[in-house]
């Protein structure tokens, strides 16, 4: 019999069966399928309103499930089945299974109160219980990491977008999460200042062995870093392949057509 460490390595990370998502009659997400391995980097691509930040808010609990199930590492994130029925899930298992995940926004979400290095100790401390000193220890690592060593006392307005976002992926970073949602997050910066942030994600990404889960409008960068590319429109991915595959050669109509307008091809 397998142990529960082999029994969790051989689950898929994310799992997503027929998850449904309405905003009252709007169908955003519809009969959604699809499972993430562990250490593996997916990027969801697709025209706006195709449900691809959705999927994400759904994975971090930010929005409810309207239909179907989501599960992290096998277990109900949401909703379960017990006797024949769907059913919550309880909000301490919910919690549990929220500190194995961690999201970078697209504007930032810093507290604007807190100092850079109160930011990131925050959910360490409080949600992960470490101690101050431990989580101040690794904080500091972590802003080495981004490239920002000296900004641990700044407040946030004190910093340029970039600088923020920097912060943000740290933050993120700092509970280390099995799983990095990666939420369009060069779409609010400044042109000259995208490819650092995504060589700090390209670092991360050849570092670690972080699941993550990526929307993203730099097909580049979703080439570069994905083992997946999944193509989402009308609330279902028509189209999942390697990035060679998707970007060189897709199958599907709506594909081409959609890279064709976004990476401006004839």
């Amino acid at each position: 019999m397998p142990t529960n460490t082999e029994h969790q390595q051989t689950q898929p990370v994310i799992e997503f069966q027929d998850v449904e998502k309405r905003y009252g009659n709007k169908t955003v997400l519809n009969d959604l399928s699809f499972k993430i391995e562990r250490g593996e980097r997916v990027t969801l691509i697709g025209p706006s309103g195709s449900g691809k930040t959705t999927v994400l808010r759904l994975v971090m609990t930010l929005e409810e499930l309207t239909g179907g199930y989501v599960f992290i590492d096998g277990k109900p994130l949401a909703y379960e089945q017990r006797g024949g029925k769907r059913l919550p899930v309880s909000k301490r298992d919910q919690k549990q299974l929220r500190t194995r995940i961690g999201m970078v926004f697209q504007h930032f979400n810093l507290f604007p109160n807190m100092t850079v290095i109160e930011n990131m100790i925050e959910a360490p401390v409080h949600v992960l219980g470490k101690s101050k000193a431990e989580a101040t220890a690794r904080a500091h690592e972590l802003l080495a990491q981004v490239g920002l060593p000296d900004k641990a006392d700044a407040h946030p307005s004190s910093l340029s977008g970039g600088q923020q976002q920097r912060v943000a992926i740290a933050r993120a970073l700092a509970m280390d999460p099995e799983i990095l949602l990666l939420d369009e997050v060069t779409s609010a910066l400044d042109p000259e200042v995208v490819g650092d942030v995504l060589q700090i994600l390209r670092d991360v990404a050849a570092t670690t062995n972080v699941t993550m889960l990526i929307v993203t409008h730099e097909m580049s960068f979703a080439r570069d870093v994905s083992h997946r590319v999944m193509m989402l429109d009308g609330g279902k991915i028509i189209e999942s392949d390697d990035p060679e595959t998707i970007f060189t050669k897709p199958n599907n109509e709506r594909t081409q057509q959609f890279l064709s307008a976004v990476l401006g091809n004839d």
